[in-house]
C-alpha cells in the first residue's frame, strides 16, 4: 500500500506539473538557447552538415518550444511528446552515430543515444497517463487531456 504522504505528493496538480517541466527541460531549454543565440543554433546545425542551417534551426527552436508548450500545458500532450520523441529518436543517427565512431568519443555517444531511448519512454509514457487522465476526467471523451491548471488553456 502506497503511503499516504506518497499519494498525496503524486496526486497533486503541482507535482503533475513540475514533472512535465522537468520532463521537457532538455528541449524547451535547448529551444530558448537557440532562439536567442540563433547563429550559434545555425553553428550547431552546420556542424552536423544540416544545410541550410537557418532553416533546421527554425524548425528545431519550433519543434523544441511548442511540442514542450503542448506537453506542460497538458493539452494535446500525445502531440507535444510525439514530435519530441521523434525528433529526439532523429538525433541519434545524425548527431549520437556511436556505430561510426572510436574509442571514448563512440562511449559517450552510445550513453547518450541510450538516454535518448529512456527520454522517449519517457515521452510515450506522459502520453499514456496524460490519455488516462482525460478519458477518466471526461467519461469517455478520449484523447483529450486535461489542462493542469485553468489558465493554461491552449486551444484544441
Amino acid at each position: 500500500m502506497t503511503p499516504r504522504w506518497v499519494d498525496a505528493i503524486l496526486s497533486s496538480r503541482i507535482t503533475e506539473f513540475a514533472a512535465r517541466v522537468l520532463l521537457t527541460f532538455p528541449f524547451w531549454g535547448s529551444g530558448l538557447a537557440k532562439l536567442l543565440d540563433f547563429s550559434g543554433g545555425m553553428a550547431e546545425m552546420r556542424q552536423f552538415g544540416l544545410e541550410p542551417a537557418w532553416l533546421y534551426n527554425s524548425l528545431t527552436i519550433i519543434v523544441q518550444l511548442g511540442g514542450s508548450a503542448l506537453v506542460i500545458a497538458g493539452r494535446r500532450t500525445w502531440l507535444g511528446a510525439g514530435a519530441l520523441g521523434i525528433f529526439t529518436a532523429l538525433t541519434i543517427p545524425i548527431v549520437h552515430a556511436f556505430w561510426r565512431l572510436e574509442g571514448e568519443r563512440a562511449i559517450a555517444a552510445f550513453h547518450t543515444a541510450g538516454e535518448h531511448v529512456g527520454m522517449i519512454g519517457a515521452l510515450v509514457l506522459v502520453s499514456i497517463l496524460s490519455l488516462r487522465a482525460g478519458s477518466a476526467a471526461s467519461a469517455g471523451d478520449i484523447g483529450q487531456d486535461r489542462p493542469l491548471h485553468p489558465k493554461i488553456m491552449l486551444p484544441r
